[in-house]
């Protein structure tokens, strides 16, 4: 019987230019269709032109720093308790990190309209790395929801 094949973390295998399985990662999440070599060409692309404004530094270090400024340390959770539903703050995994981060950069990528997709993934991953763009205020509103909600945190599970 032939291997099954699933999208764990023991499956994947690193990108071959960089050799990074974040990259990977955020290749398979941006990827359409199956279309891999499209994705990938959008994403080499993006950290080309990444490389073209920032020639002191590696685009895949600028890339990693995106994604790490861009994760979550807490989110709310909603929790029914007696009737009534609160929004409850609680600790995010480090896998939920990652996949949030990559999620809330893509939305934010694939929300601005006409433009080629890897002139404005380059755009957001620079400004994700500088802690500002969409998917930094995506981040920024999830704290705030948090720290709003402190007073619930005492229904966490």
């Amino acid at each position: 019987m032939a291997k099954s094949f699933t999208a764990s973390r023991t499956m994947l295998k690193p990108d071959p230019r960089f050799g990074s399985k974040l990259a990977e990662k955020f290749v398979n999440c941006l990827m359409y269709d199956g279309k891999k070599s499209t994705a990938y060409n959008v994403f080499y692309d993006a950290l080309d032109r990444i490389k073209e404004k920032l020639p002191e530094e590696s685009p895949i270090d600028v890339f990693t720093r995106a994604i790490e400024n861009v994760k979550p340390a807490i989110e709310v959770r909603s929790k029914r308790v007696g009737g009534a539903t609160y929004q409850v703050p609680t600790p995010v995994s480090a896998r939920r990190q990652q996949t949030l981060a990559i999620r809330w950069l893509l939305e934010a990528v694939r929300s601005k309209k006409g433009r080629p997709c890897h002139l404005t993934l380059s755009d957001e991953l620079l400004a994700a790395a500088n802690r500002e763009g969409a998917a930094m205020t995506k981040r920024e509103n999830v704290h705030r929801m948090a720290d709003a909600n402190k007073a619930f945190a005492h229904f966490a599970y």
